[in-house]
């Protein structure tokens, strides 16, 4: 498998629609494409008047990763494959809500 970077912008109004589909996203990828795609982390970003993510996967092709979108009902904006990995540091502790 090869490591992506997927774009989802604009695609929740609320922290729960997003918990919603990331519960559904969990589900599609571990019953139905466990041998083609792998959810790591995302990271919820602001657009706005909206909540976006930018996600990190691996997956078997770029089209896999596309197929898992349409399956979990969100967008899949820009698929880039990921050329390298530099860490710096760690990622940080999620702030305590």
């Amino acid at each position: 498998m090869d490591t992506y970077v997927i774009r989802r912008r604009n695609a929740w109004k609320t922290p729960a629609e997003l918990e919603e589909t990331a519960a559904r996203s969990r589900q599609v990828g571990d019953e139905e494409m466990s041998d083609q795609v792998r959810w790591t982390r995302s990271y919820v970003v602001d657009d706005g008047d909206s909540l976006g993510t930018v996600c990190i996967y691996q997956a078997t092709s770029a089209e896999a990763l596309r197929d898992h979108a349409s399956r979990v009902g969100m967008p899949a904006d820009e698929v880039t494959p990921v050329a390298d990995t530099v860490i710096v540091r760690p990622d940080p502790e999620p702030a305590a809500a």
